[in-house]
């Protein structure tokens, strides 16, 4: 890796934490960067120097102050995420200096943590970045919530929104490889192009300057039999207009929801859930968890055959993580959001 690894800890590591509950999107000011003491580690206990953190849409249901899956992060606590870090000093046998891991402390740039709970990463096999990324939550995301859920077969028509995302460029080029046809539902133009000439989906569209139906029925005249959701919102409604009979949809986010105020009155879906004989099922990725060696397996076969490729967003700079946060809310990112701290 080249790169030289502190003999010692700082005695303090900075911290960004909830400033306050947001209201519609985040702003900057809702997250405060303070400073904590770093405790010398206990046996058994590790000091990391975070290299990477990730952002990622789950978060803004995190900052709510309502449980959903799992508690709120409250006002006053630091901000959680995944994270990969460097090893600067061990009283653990299991992990040495230098060794580099991937956990989940959240937004903050050393921790002193247990060994036990984070993984070791071999950077020989992918760069560590992946870890959060391709090879981590959201890699597993699109593996299991596509293949499990939706069950694809060759020559079935797949509509992915959220198409240039971290996840959603993965469930797209996945789909391929299954032998599907594959059409994307991206924010840009740019985002289309790079779906289609980069990843190769067979069609997309830009869903902000876009007539949804007149798009779906041009790009999918025979149907959609399998729709992996990243977006929820008016464009959902509008492809379940299009599922065919026992289509399959993957509910993994709903981004295009999270930052308003009140919720979107919609039409009532059941009714082709019903005459449709859909199977429409939500997910949360942490039920494969115990799966995810086969899935990263899998992932990596694929990277090294050249049959799926993967793009990072990388910001640069720990004061830079709300604003990475937010862009990413927003769509700025083509493939996965990182901050490189």
């Amino acid at each position: 890796m080249g790169m030289s690894v502190p003999s010692q800890a700082p005695a303090i590591a900075r911290q960004f934490r909830l400033a306050a509950v947001p209201v519609g999107l985040p702003k900057e000011s809702d997250f405060t960067l303070g400073q904590a003491p770093l405790v010398a580690p206990q046996p058994g206990e590790v000091v990391l120097r975070t290299a990477f953190l990730s952002v990622d849409p789950y978060m803004r249901g995190r900052i709510t102050g309502i449980r959903t899956y799992a508690d709120p992060v409250k006002v006053g606590d630091v901000m959680v995420g995944g994270a990969v870090g460097q090893v600067i000093e061990s009283r653990d046998p299991a992990l040495q200096l230098g060794d580099f891991v991937s956990g989940y402390w959240g937004w903050q740039d050393y921790v002193v943590t247990s060994a036990r709970a984070v993984q070791k990463l071999d950077p020989k096999i992918a760069p560590v970045s992946t870890a959060l990324g391709v090879l981590g939550m959201p890699g597993m995301t699109a593996y299991f919530g596509f293949l499990e859920i939706c069950q694809p077969k060759p020559g079935e028509t797949v509509v992915v929104s959220g198409a240039a995302g971290a996840v959603g460029s993965l469930v797209g080029q996945i789909a391929k490889i299954q032998g599907c046809r594959v059409v994307g539902i991206a924010g840009s133009d740019e985002k289309i192009r790079h779906i289609v000439d980069d990843l190769g989906f067979d069609g997309g569209f830009n869903y902000k300057t876009s007539d949804y139906a007149a798009q779906l029925k041009e790009l999918c005249p025979k149907g959609i039999d399998c729709y992996f959701d990243n977006v929820g919102g008016a464009l959902t409604d509008a492809v379940f207009l299009w599922m065919n009979p026992f289509g399959r949809v993957s509910v993994c986010g709903q981004i295009s929801q999270y930052n308003l105020p009140k919720p979107e009155p919609g039409p009532r879906l059941l009714p082709y859930v019903l005459t449709r004989q859909l199977k429409v099922e939500g997910f949360i990725v942490t039920r494969f968890q115990y799966r995810y060696p086969q899935a990263i397996g899998q992932i990596s076969r694929w990277i090294q055959e050249g049959k799926l490729s993967y793009r990072e967003h990388i910001v640069q700079g720990f004061e830079n993580t709300p604003h990475a946060f937010i862009d990413m809310l927003e769509g700025k990112n083509t493939g996965k959001m990182l901050v490189q701290v």
